[in-house]
């Protein structure tokens, strides 16, 4: 079994502004490092193995800030970057509003399938290199949301805030959801700000719709993961 900590970043101006960020690469701001830094000192009360992040700078400096409280070095992973938007990267909730009323196609954005289809193989190959061992992945809301939406369905997951913690677990191939089990995941959000669907109104409109990709689910059950284009090491 491994232990993974997903971790969100700190917070960014655009979160601030509720601005959705997607694979724009926005830095972190100085609420940010501070709350990468509070969550950096709870999680040293444990002993890590690794430290991986998204490569965008909001996430990967939120590693380094959390990797300094820890003595290690955050390792790079492509396929952990944020959702891309598309078209509505950069914009507000009204403007989406304006731009894209109700249903309407968003061009350029990245399907929650798709996200699961490269993210969830990423996290048990690192996984696997890690076994028996804790592990922490530094990534984005979207990100985490999709994870914690694929590996429990429908089981309460709490606001996913910046700087947030959520504990899962790897076994056989299977990821798993640790429900508040863990005082770490509930302390996390006492530095977090806004949840992740009060900054990004796509995520609350796919949130109060309930979209999953259920065939995706069953075929990641089954262990028919995509192959591993990428290497952390």
């Amino acid at each position: 079994m491994t232990t993974i900590y997903l971790v969100r970043h700190g917070e960014t101006d655009w979160n601030k502004q509720h601005r959705i960020q997607g694979s724009t690469d926005i830095p972190l701001n100085d609420t940010g490092r501070g709350q990468a830094a509070a969550t950096g000192r709870l999680l040293a009360r444990r002993s890590w193995d690794g430290i991986y992040a998204s490569p965008l700078s909001r996430a990967f400096e939120t590693a380094e800030i959390v990797g300094e409280a820890l003595g290690l070095a955050p390792k790079p992973a492509p396929p952990l970057v944020e959702r891309g938007y598309g078209d509505v990267e950069g914009l507000t909730g009204d403007e989406i509003d304006e731009r894209f009323p109700g249903e309407t196609p968003v061009p350029g954005r990245e399907t929650r399938e798709e996200v699961a289809r490269r993210v969830i193989p990423a996290i048990v190959a690192i996984a696997e290199r890690h076994p028996g061992q804790s592990i922490i992945i530094v990534s984005h809301g979207g990100v985490i949301r999709t994870v914690l939406n694929e590996i429990a369905p429908d089981l309460p997951t709490g606001p996913i805030r910046n700087g947030s913690v959520h504990s899962v677990r790897h076994t056989d191939g299977s990821l798993d959801l640790v429900l508040f089990d863990d005082p770490i995941d509930a302390e996390s959000l006492a530095v977090a700000t806004d949840d992740l669907v009060e900054q990004n109104a796509v995520e609350k409109r796919e949130r109060l719709s309930s979209t999953g990709s259920q065939s995706w689910r069953r075929q990641y059950r089954r262990g028919l993961t995509a192959v591993r284009p990428w290497s952390c090491i």
